[in-house]
């Protein structure tokens, strides 16, 4: 009995149980999955309030492609405001990650421009989601990214 109370809190500490952390992982791949297509309507619709005001969160940190940071939303409104207008997005994830209140993802950042008779081609971006869950949401709190795109079978996917 007394090792049961020792290691109890042990387990409850550091959430050991294998079939809690799967539940909190889909859960939090459902959520987060709601928040992609939010900005996959948005981004048809060439609309970037949804994004700004309803995916990020207000203190979000964005590093472009480029190297360039955004600080906080009004610092993406511009560049969501350009972006939005022509093209298109669909979002994968590749590997996901959650612990509590915080989770990471990384996925393929298909862009496909609107307009077909652009001589934009379609590319993508490896691109690496922060978010925290605040009361009761999940918001992004940044992201980076890079040209690229994962390679499904070149991965280990030790989350799914």
């Amino acid at each position: 009995m007394k090792y049961l109370m020792t290691l109890l809190p042990l387990v409850l500490l550091f959430n050991l149980n294998p079939a809690a952390a799967d539940t909190s992982l889909a859960k939090f791949k459902q959520a987060i999955r709601a928040k992609y297509d939010l900005k996959e309507r948005a981004f048809a619709a060439g609309d970037p309030y949804p994004i700004i005001n309803h995916f990020y969160a207000p203190d979000v940190i964005s590093t472009d492609n480029e190297g360039k940071t955004h600080v906080g939303r009004k610092a993406l409104l511009p560049l969501y405001k350009d972006v939005t207008a022509g093209h298109y997005v669909h979002i994968e994830s590749v590997y996901t990650h959650v612990n509590g209140n915080v989770g990471w993802d990384w996925a393929n950042f298909f862009v496909t421009p609107k307009d077909p008779a652009s001589k934009e081609k379609p590319f993508s971006f490896k691109i690496l989601f922060l978010w925290e869950k605040v009361k009761g949401e999940w918001w992004c709190k940044g992201d980076m990214y890079v040209l690229g795109e994962f390679k499904k079978n070149g991965m280990q996917h030790t989350a799914e």
